[in-house]
């Protein structure tokens, strides 16, 4: 039956409608108010329907469902489990596939976020085999002609058998056994860089990293379709081998695949794969005569001698790194300016753009180029300028010297999704700059400048930020930068960042001269790589500061603060011959723990796939010390510890009896 007011109403019989009309209708509004109840009502035991299937219950009755069948909440830190209806949806159907390879991989995918891989490690033990049950691909000795089986060996795609090993594989210690199954993980993300200019090293020379660098390309994992699949080598964000490369090339040369060429306006058609390491001479190991060659390991493509020069080299490629942090084709439109305008698109030259601004909006580079320019930043009166990539581009700005970013009073600068490289950002004393704030978001100034074909860098002395003027504030998020020389009346606060000195002893945070105390430094979530000399340390929370004094140094401690009694240093590794407020929660604590207690990375040079990851044998202390047992230092925000532990608590739920489990990180 319909409760609504119409529906009512027109079943009273007319002689109480007219009547009700004639003295202002107050049964209509009586009518009202219990139409508006029973459906209330009705709405209500609808609920009570729909809170029988975890599909359409109420969030409430979520936790109720999932103790009926004995769910256990997790880490909400990645999506597939930040709220618990599709794990408690998924449990059922978990527990009728339990132990299988298929479904333990689906598992750590949705617990940890990361790529998965599962071995079951007894299929790949050698045996004794009995004559009615032949495994014919199983041999102990591989073919050491087979290049494949050996470019996989000890690899998630091992396909060689071994011999047994007795020794725990929870421990990480052992894996080659009949109750052992391998857990492997991809901590490093697949970030892609699309219709990128080529690095030129001369006319037929041409490096995909826009600094010039020996970069590896990754894989851009291809979905699985089907939840029996198990991930193969192009499902997972590994590095690509020549060989791979080689073999492979339509399963990862071609548009939307990892990597892509474009030359003279048109895609190239075909490459082959080479070796071009460095030979005499400033030469590579080879130079192709008819076919243009990659090095998909040092991230090199070589042109052929026998063709004209190419011009208008573009690549698409995938490089590695650990999380949405200094720039690049994520999503961070969350990071940008709400209601600034007007809108000035790079058409030309990012200064071209600037000037037309006229002070006050936004300029917007639109892809993912490349500016050899020097530009200035102005901004007006209380007016407000964000020079920023557009959301998913990373374009590379090349200086050719400082970058002076200045502004009337009150005036706002932000700098958004941009690489910088070969200068200066400076903020300098000049009349009439009296710039209020300064904004750094998902930014790389590139450490040291400059980088060489290695990767070291080329001016590792060198700041990257220098602000020479007082009240002015500094923000710094997701971003990577080298030292920082602030004056001791500014303001720089620090957040889910890498301030990278390159070298433990070099100037991290001082004032401009690099040898006094900077400004008030508040600093959270982040890598601090080098001496630090603030005026006062407001707050460092859940942050590592790497630094050291040289030989016949002149600083009095590689971290000091001028003012002792104000601020507070919480959860975070520093020396112990550190000057700073009270610590709290700190390590090393003892002179016994500074050599225990010492962060242990995977690289520490910028251009790494792995730079600044902390490494697996990492103590517990860094690895679990931030103030909610996550990591300390810049990718505190990724949760890693939390991620493992989820996965550790849905194994024991989902093994098999006489199963045991072993995770190995991969990157």
């Amino acid at each position: 039956m319909s409760t609504d007011l119409p529906h009512l109403y027109d079943l009273l019989p007319p002689i109480y409608r007219i009547r009700d009309a004639e003295q202002g209708e107050p049964l209509r509004a009586l009518l009202a108010v219990i139409a508006e109840q029973a459906a209330v009502l009705e709405e209500s035991l609808d609920q009570l329907y729909d809170d029988q299937f975890i599909e359409t219950c109420a969030p409430w009755v979520v936790p109720y469902i999932g103790d009926l069948i004995g769910y256990r909440t997790l880490y909400g830190i990645v999506p597939k489990v930040a709220s618990p209806r599709a794990e408690v949806a998924h449990t059922i159907a978990f527990r009728r596939r339990k132990g299988t390879a298929s479904m333990l991989e689906q598992l750590a995918r949705d617990v940890t976020g990361w790529p998965a891989r599962v071995v079951e490690f007894f299929q790949l033990l050698a045996t004794t085999q009995h004559v009615n049950h032949l495994r014919r691909t199983n041999h102990y000795a591989p073919d050491l002609r087979s290049w494949e089986r050996l470019e996989r060996l000890n690899t998630p795609f091992d396909p060689v058998a071994h011999t047994a090993e007795v020794r725990r594989i929870a421990t990480g210690a052992g894996r080659y056994n009949i109750p052992n199954i391998g857990i492997f993980l991809w901590r490093l993300g697949a970030y892609s860089l699309s219709d990128s200019p080529g690095f030129r090293v001369d006319d037929r020379r041409y490096c995909f990293s826009p600094l010039g660098i020996n970069t590896p390309l990754f894989t851009r994992p291809v979905p699985e379709m089907e939840i029996t699949h198990l991930a193969q080598p192009v499902n997972v964000p590994d590095p690509i081998s020549r060989r791979v490369l080689d073999r492979y090339l339509a399963s990862y040369y071609g548009p939307g695949l990892s990597l892509a060429l474009h030359a003279n306006g048109v895609p190239v058609a075909g490459v082959i794969v080479c070796d071009l390491s460095d030979a005499a001479g400033g030469l590579w190991a080879h130079r192709p005569d008819n076919d243009v060659a990659v090095d998909p390991v040092l991230g090199r493509i070589a042109f052929p001698g026998n063709q004209p020069p190419p011009a208008g080299v573009r690549v698409t490629f995938h490089y590695g790194f650990s999380a949405d942090m200094g720039g690049g084709e994520y999503e961070r439109a969350d990071s940008f300016e709400d209601g600034l305008g007007p809108l000035q698109p790079v058409t030309a030259t990012i200064g071209t753009a600037l000037a037309a601004l006229g002070g006050q909006g936004i300029v917007e580079i639109p892809g993912s180029g490349r500016y050899v320019e020097t530009p200035a930043v102005h901004a007006t009166a209380s007016g407000h300028v964000e020079l920023r990539a557009a959301n998913g581009r990373r374009p590379t700005v090349v200086l050719g010297g400082d970058l002076a970013i200045t502004g009337g009073a009150d005036a706002d600068v932000t700098v958004n999704g941009l690489l910088i490289t070969g200068g200066i950002l400076r903020v300098p004393a000049i009349p009439g700059n009296t710039l209020r704030r300064l904004r750094l978001r998902h930014c790389t100034i590139v450490p040291g400048l400059e980088l060489t074909t290695t990767g070291d860098p080329v001016h590792p002395d060198q700041p990257t930020l220098v602000v020479e003027i007082e009240d002015v504030i500094v923000e710094i998020d997701h971003c990577i930068v080298g030292g920082l020389r602030v004056a001791s009346g500014a303001e720089v606060r620090i957040t889910d960042s890498i301030v990278d000195a390159t070298s433990e002893t070099a100037v991290a945070y001082a004032d401009p001269a690099g040898s006094g105390a900077g400004g008030a430094l508040h600093v959270v979530d982040s890598t601090v790589v080098g001496k630090v000399h603030a005026r006062v340390l407001r707050l460092a929370s859940n942050t590592m500061f790497l630094a050291g004094l040289a030989s016949g140094d002149p600083w009095s401690a590689p971290v000091r603060a001028e003012r002792k009694q104000e601020g507070c240093v919480r959860f975070s590794y520093l020396p112990l011959s550190a000057v700073v407020p009270r610590r709290y929660h700190c390590h090393p604590q003892t002179a016994a723990d500074a050599l225990r207690v010492a962060p242990h990375f995977s690289s520490r040079r910028y251009g790494d796939p792995d730079y600044m990851q902390l490494a697996a044998h990492a103590p517990l202390e860094i690895r679990n010390g931030a103030d909610d047992e996550s990591e300390m230092g810049a990718f505190h925000h990724l949760y890693q510890p939390q991620r493992e532990t989820n996965l550790r608590v849905r194994l024991d739920e989902y093994l098999r009896f006489g199963l045991e489990a072993g995770i190995f990180y991969v990157t």
